[in-house]
């Protein structure tokens, strides 16, 4: 599913246009963006979660020619998919 099927389907179920619709998307899309970004969560009961874990600093290498490369420490987003979610997918 991309974002314009997303908008379409919004539109569809809640009976509003597409540009309202598309409107909503990215008012949700953002507010999950900015939350994360101060390193909160967000939690969407019958969805999930969004988090965001730190991924510590580590050695790699580069497949190409073998060297060493440093990859620094970072911030990383995750879902974790509900119980009521994956209930749903093992059902079909």
């Amino acid at each position: 599913m991309s974002k314009r099927d997303l908008i379409d389907a919004v539109a569809e179920h809640a009976e509003i246009t597409k540009e309202k619709a598309g409107v909503a998307v990215d008012a949700i899309i953002s507010y999950i963006e900015s939350t994360l970004s101060k390193g909160e969560d967000v939690s969407i009961p019958p969805l999930g979660k969004f988090k965001v874990t730190k991924r510590k600093a580590r050695t790699g290498r580069n497949p190409s020619t073998g060297e060493e490369i440093k990859i620094p420490a970072s911030n990383v987003p995750k879902f974790q998919p509900s119980k009521t979610l994956k209930d749903n997918v093992n059902k079909r």
